[in-house]
């Protein structure tokens, strides 16, 4: 029997093209990736911080890696991404750019929400439609997209963010389903709160999280066998808690966990 790492480098190499790939769980999945042997192509806004993991990777596991600095919330950047000459050998899409907003909606610049619907939903959905047909055609390979544990129900002060998440899951559990037959693998990711410069960048105050090489390594475990996956213990355990309960109910539960987090700004006492 092969070695795992030699078993998805023959089912997901040679290389995987990694997006959010500067920090998180994007960064966290690129590394383990590196270590089975898979080339990367790595994007994110990040040119620098891109470059210093690209030289450490290539150094330590002996791989070609492919840096693209790229604004997803851009016209064009998913289709500009796709066109690059390393990605014709990519057997593997992971998609974990994205962003959150919190705060009241009417307080928010709207500006930012309509980026966080072109980053979390239209680039999904751009990358997604380049990278299938290839995929079908090779009869073999996966995608990872990124939904939340915020995206099954609405959540008060992320409002946007978790509509974006709503959107990711149920293109997500839909693709997984088409391109099964074909040997394409889809799964959809939905951790909980992760310990990554995403609270800091929306504005959230996170208490419980997991690491983001915890999820990373769910998430990998769970590819190719499953068609969602709630990674992470943090992330499982607010799942356990709250899906039983009625949609309406997890609403309300949401939005007083997230204005808690936000407390302070603007609009919110």
């Amino acid at each position: 029997m092969s070695h795992p790492a030699e078993a998805f480098l023959r089912l997901y190499g040679p290389a995987a093209l990694v997006t959010g790939a500067s920090n998180g769980i994007g960064r966290a999945i690129a590394s383990a990736l590196a270590s089975y042997g898979l080339d990367l192509v790595m994007v994110a806004r990040n040119e620098t911080a891109l470059g210093e993991l690209a030289d450490d990777l290539a150094a330590r596991h002996g791989i070609a890696v492919t840096v693209i600095a790229a604004d997803l919330s851009a016209p064009g950047a998913a289709g500009a991404i796709l066109g690059h000459p390393s990605v014709d050998r990519v057997g593997l899409l992971v998609a974990a750019a994205g962003f959150g907003s919190a705060g009241r909606f009417d307080t928010l610049p709207l500006a930012d929400e309509l980026a966080m619907v072109d980053v979390n939903c239209r680039a999904v959905v751009a990358l997604a439609h380049g990278m299938a047909p290839r995929l079908v055609a090779r009869g073999q390979g996966g995608m990872i997209i990124f939904a939340s544990l915020v995206g099954w129900q609405g959540a008060p002060f992320a409002a946007t963010y978790a509509a974006t998440k709503a959107f990711v899951q149920s293109f997500g559990e839909a693709l997984h389903r088409e391109l099964r037959p074909a040997g394409v693998d889809v799964l959809v990711a939905a951790p909980g709160p992760v310990a990554t410069g995403f609270g800091n960048r929306a504005g959230m105050a996170l208490t419980m999280t997991d690491t983001a090489d915890i999820v990373a390594a769910d998430i990998l475990r769970a590819l190719g066998k499953r068609g969602q996956v709630t990674p992470g213990r943090v992330g499982r355990l607010l799942t356990m808690a709250l899906w039983p309960l009625p949609r309406t109910l997890r609403v309300g539960i949401m939005g007083r966990i997230m204005k808690g987090m936000v407390q302070g700004k603007a609009g919110i006492p």
